[in-house]
């Protein structure tokens, strides 16, 4: 149950993170995107501002409830991603 919940939480922060790098990505390919906002610097700063809460969040879970070995395939996940 524990490795449940665990994979449950990672892969929910990991789609947050997808889904605010869309946004961002969305902001920097088509700046109409955004409608009725004017400054879509402000626009992008908080979406990464949310990247980046998601991916604290995502690396304390890692940190401090997996077992060593996880870790270090979780290091490699992160490595293939790239």
């Amino acid at each position: 149950m524990r490795e449940l919940l665990l994979g449950a939480a990672r892969t929910y922060y990991v789609g947050l993170i997808n889904k605010h790098i869309s946004n961002v990505e969305v902001l920097l390919t088509n700046p109409t995107g955004i409608g009725e906002h004017q400054d879509i610097q402000a626009a992008i700063e908080e979406e990464l501002g949310k990247i980046a809460d998601y991916n604290d969040k995502l690396e304390m879970l890692i940190k401090y409830f997996t077992k060593p070995q996880q870790q270090e395939e979780n290091k490699d996940d992160k490595k293939d991603k790239k």
